[in-house]
């Protein structure tokens, strides 16, 4: 099934930046709190501001309807400035819609003169506007009434005669004032908003740089510099800084994967190469002696019987070597092992007796009394004794003396095969355990060692040698004790 691939919508963008995304969110979350604070603000004073009307209103409106005075009694009373100034038609002269009116209306709802004065424009205005002034008095509290797209406060009162009295106050200068204070909270918002993506900007970048440094090393190191790591900050968040350790860590691990793997690759090579190497001399010796007793120029019975000898000589070489082979393959595949409890030294034992009856001139001590179980494979522990035995038997002069030690202390089981022989350089034992590694171009596949070292470790344990030149060499076997 071929996967989809989802394209970007035409249309849609999106802030792909992480210091783009936090200033937007950062800016964002301010500007709501700066929309909430000027919200509540500006309620609040509406809240404050139409408080402050309505209690001019009710007061005028308590002090007419308890005085219980008449509408003429008023008109005689020229003290009252107050409400004179308000029913003055003189006083609206230039057209604008006063702050505050006073109008007087008869019982079904019509302006009537006050002070002598015909009612003005707004008067009659403001009657029509509120019609019936009954639930005005009955009312508590002022209502909003609109006179010409004019927002007034009002209330009423009834006088002794039975006149009834409008009191209105604007709300213009309310809404005035909440408008510049709006703006004024604006402006200072936008200029916090600034300020704050600024900052924001200047500090994410900042606090960003660690993340950077690990984008350049990794894109240095999948060009190849597989030794870049990511520096440390003194100015970091402490995420950060787990995710720069988390990230070293890996990318260690990765190099050291990659080292393991060409250095593996490497053996693979050397060893298909050594392979070759080692199965083409007895197939070119096999094959010489063919063509020469083809060609008929073998005629001598005795030389016939020497090229018989080379040819199985060669044959079995090259069935030892490919025996050894499969078994380095098989202990790269981790076999299962068939372990029970052993007696290392009765294996040491019968080690020794083998290279006494084969070479009856070389002093053997053995070191190996009573009994050392472990559990382990019985036949790898004996071809690793072989291996070991068989390199002192074939590196080392016939009357080289060679100890067999076997001992156990804290828990595991060490067994020392030590000769007195020509020893080895330190790079000869550095790669001891190579596999066709033979020390001096000697005898043998170069193949012991190897399988010594490749049993030992399918047995959990290690394996050792201490040499040097003109000492011997001593190879120490560790593997854990029942």
């Amino acid at each position: 099934m071929t996967p989809r691939i989802r394209l970007p919508r035409p249309g849609r963008t999106r802030v792909r930046s992480l210091r783009a995304q936090l200033t937007v969110a950062n800016v964002v979350l301010l500007a709501l709190g700066i929309v909430a604070a000027t919200a509540v603000s500006v309620l609040g004073m509406r809240y404050y501001l139409l408080d402050q009307i309505d209690t001019e209103l009710l007061g005028t409106r308590d002090s007419l309807g308890g005085s219980e005075l008449t509408l003429r009694q008023i008109d005689s009373l020229s003290a009252l400035s107050f409400f004179r100034d308000r029913v003055d038609p003189e006083w609206n002269r230039d057209g604008d819609d006063p702050d505050s009116v006073f109008a007087a209306v008869d019982r079904k709802g019509e302006p009537v003169p006050v002070f002598g004065f015909a009612p003005s424009r707004v008067q009659r205005d403001l009657a029509d506007a509120v019609g019936d002034p009954e639930p005005l008095i009955r009312d508590a509290e002022p209502r909003d009434v609109s006179v010409r797209g004019n927002v007034y406060r009002v209330t009423a009162t009834r006088l002794a005669d039975g006149t009834g009295v409008l009191i209105a106050g604007s709300t213009e200068p309310l809404h005035e004032g909440v408008a510049r204070a709006v703006k004024l909270d604006l402006a200072i918002g936008t200029l916090l908003l600034l300020v704050l993506a600024c900052l924001t900007m200047v500090g994410v970048r900042r606090r960003m740089r660690p993340l950077e440094d690990m984008v350049e090393t990794s894109s240095a190191i999948a060009e190849g510099d597989l030794t870049r790591r990511v520096p440390s900050s003194s100015d970091t968040s402490l995420e950060v800084e787990q995710l720069r350790l988390a990230l070293n860590s890996m990318l260690q691990q990765v190099e050291s994967a990659y080292r393991t793997r060409e250095r593996s690759a490497a053996q693979l090579r050397r060893f298909v190469a050594d392979a070759s190497h080692e199965l083409r001399t007895p197939l070119a010796a096999i094959r010489g002696y063919l063509q020469l007793y083809e060609r008929g120029m073998l005629r001598d019975p005795t030389e016939r019987k020497r090229a018989w000898d080379r040819m199985t000589a060669e044959s079995d070489r090259m069935g030892r070597l490919v025996d050894e082979l499969l078994v380095l393959a098989r202990l790269d595949q981790r076999p299962e092992l068939r372990k029970r409890n052993v007696d290392v030294c009765r294996l040491v034992r019968d080690a020794a007796q083998d290279l006494r009856v084969q070479q009856p001139d070389r002093p053997v001590r053995v070191d190996a009394d009573g009994t050392i179980l472990v559990h382990a494979d019985e036949a790898g522990l004996r071809q690793v004794l072989g291996n070991l035995v068989g390199n002192v038997r074939t590196h080392t002069p016939p009357d080289v003396p060679v100890c067999l030690t076997v001992s156990r202390t804290d828990g595991e089981v060490r067994l020392r095969v030590t000769d007195e022989g020509p020893g080895l350089t330190p790079e000869d034992a550095a790669r001891v355990f190579d596999r066709f590694f033979r020390a001096g171009g000697g005898a043998g596949s170069g193949l012991g060692m190897a399988i010594v070292q490749g049993v030992i470790r399918a047995h959990e344990g290690t394996v050792t040698v201490d040499t040097a030149p003109g000492e011997g060499l001593t190879a120490t076997v560790t593997l854990p004790a029942r």
